[in-house]
């Protein structure tokens, strides 16, 4: 029965981050292979982007986009950075034993997050899910920047299986039940590959994605009569395929069998790499129906925006087979087009909004947008003045479906790794700079809208539009205080 509640003058903010889904593995984006009935109710029920970007084509450097509302020029995490002058980082029992071998790259101390400019405006904030900006005893832990509640797993190495030791509530460890299988173990030498029960040992007692679950029922529960703000950081469909039984089990028989994944591209094996992988994505559309039932039966639905993206495109290791599922769709999705790289496939992700009320039922808007935008689009809704310094512009607007939209002239993303690349896409033109890393830099020039798979270079042809992005290429670039992001092709000083 539906609770009667009094609706909170300022609504509540659910946003749902998947981890490397790629724009096409949602069925209101054209996925025709994995099931996703209630993320696309959400869609019928609100608003489709179809020109929005993450902050960066891999995790951490992404959510720091995400969460400061400064693109990657600006931020002060720009890659994954492990830190491993500390030690043993990828050892999971010596992280076991010591936590200061958890984490990545912390965010300093005082920085302002959308965490902390929600607080300000009165919200109750929690973060449930992977964190990946700053490990135990660390300033960047959740608790020190903006959230009431945290529940999940603090080191994104961590998060690279589904049946870890521990996780963590606030600073504090929560064992499990599980005897975490070491990162990257194969198959038994003596195991059949096509035997289902040879892969038991990679299913444990406690999976991590039910706790986490159960811990945003919890949060949502407890605090639906005030306003709050829910940043669900799912780590699925991110590698390893690890999903519940009974889900692989109906894409088994949906897809038929298939040859096993035996761990030759990192992570765990899988008798059935496919099933699972679509099983993990049906499980966490599963949660979001069960989510939105919830707010429903305590009658905040109504006064609730609920956001679902992702933070890059699909991954091309551990057993996932991204060009099967056609997972970045219509872009590419394979190695050097999806996640890792400023191509479209790795940039380019499903945003879908919904807020009843406030966003028109079954919309579609091809404004271009991205992650530094939701620092501003939040606070305009929390009735908070947005940091001087976000690269962002609300989108609130757009959502309303009002007059008033401001536009980016130009969108630009730098990454210090795979390489090293920069990019700018500007209206219909995009331009990308590759093997920043090395003595002679790639230039590529693509004109997206007659060419949007970015498989025509038009360098030589437009010189004008070459010449004003490596202007902004070079305007755009701050030098980051970190050492391992620095790119000396743009001036920075190597440590």
């Amino acid at each position: 029965m539906k609770q009667k509640t009094t609706l909170n003058t300022k609504p509540n903010i659910i946003y749902i981050l998947a981890d490397d889904m790629g724009y096409g593995e949602l069925g209101c984006y054209g996925q025709d292979k994995i099931e996703t009935p209630n993320i696309d109710a959400l869609s019928r029920a609100g608003m489709k982007f179809t020109e929005h970007y993450a902050g960066a084509p891999v995790c951490a450097p992404s959510r720091c986009v995400l969460l400061t509302g400064k693109h990657s020029g600006h931020t002060y995490v720009r890659g994954n950075d492990g830190m491993p002058a500390r030690g043993d980082v990828w050892n999971y029992l010596a992280m076991a034993k010591d936590s200061t071998l958890e984490g990545q790259r912390p965010i300093p101390a005082g920085t302002i997050t959308i965490g902390t400019k929600l607080q300000e405006a009165g919200y109750t904030t929690a973060v449930v899910g992977k964190w990946g900006l700053g490990g135990p005893g660390s300033e960047g832990v959740p608790n020190k920047q903006g959230f009431d509640h945290f529940f999940g797993y603090l080191c994104q190495r961590q998060a690279h299986t589904y049946y870890p030791l521990h996780l963590y509530e606030n600073e504090e460890r929560v064992y499990l039940n599980n005897d975490t299988v070491a990162f990257n173990t194969k198959l038994s030498p003596n195991a059949d590959p096509q035997d289902e029960s040879s892969y038991a040992p990679f299913a444990l007692a406690d999976y991590s994605p039910d706790l986490m679950f159960d811990d945003i029922t919890d949060f949502v529960d407890e605090n639906h009569q005030k306003p709050f703000f829910l940043y669900w950081a799912t780590p699925i469909p991110h590698a390893a395929i690890q999903a519940p039984k009974r889900w692989v089990d109906y894409y088994v028989n949906k897809f038929g069998d298939e040859e096993p994944y035996l761990g030759e591209k990192g992570y765990f094996p899988h008798r059935y790499p496919r099933a699972g992988y679509a099983a993990m994505i049906s499980y966490l559309d599963e949660q979001v129906g069960l989510l939105i039932r919830q707010l429903k039966e305590l009658g905040v639905y109504e006064n609730t925006l609920i956001v679902f993206t992702s933070d890059n495109g699909p991954t091309y290791n551990g057993g996932t087979d991204s060009p099967w599922f056609d997972s970045a769709k219509p872009f590419k999705s394979d190695y050097g087009n999806g996640k890792g790289f400023v191509r479209e496939g790795g940039l380019k992700v499903p945003m879908i909004a919904s807020w009843p009320g406030h966003i028109q039922p079954g919309t579609t808007t091809n404004l271009i947008s991205s992650f530094w935008d939701v620092m501003p689009t939040f606070c305009d809704i929390a009735g908070v003045a947005t940091p001087q310094d976000s690269d962002g512009l609300s989108m609130l607007p757009t959502l309303e479906g009002k007059s008033g939209q401001k536009e980016h002239e130009f969108l630009y993303w730098e990454f210090p790794s795979y390489g090293g690349q920069q990019a700018v896409r500007m209206g219909r033109w995009k331009v990308i700079r590759k093997n920043l890393l090395k003595d002679q830099p790639i230039v590529e020039l693509f004109d997206l809208e007659e060419d949007p798979l970015e498989t025509n270079n038009l360098v030589d042809d437009r010189p004008d539009i070459v010449e004003k992005a490596i202007r902004l290429f070079q305007q755009e670039h701050q030098e980051p205080e970190v050492g391992s992001f620095k790119i000396p092709f743009l001036g920075d000083q190597k440590i």
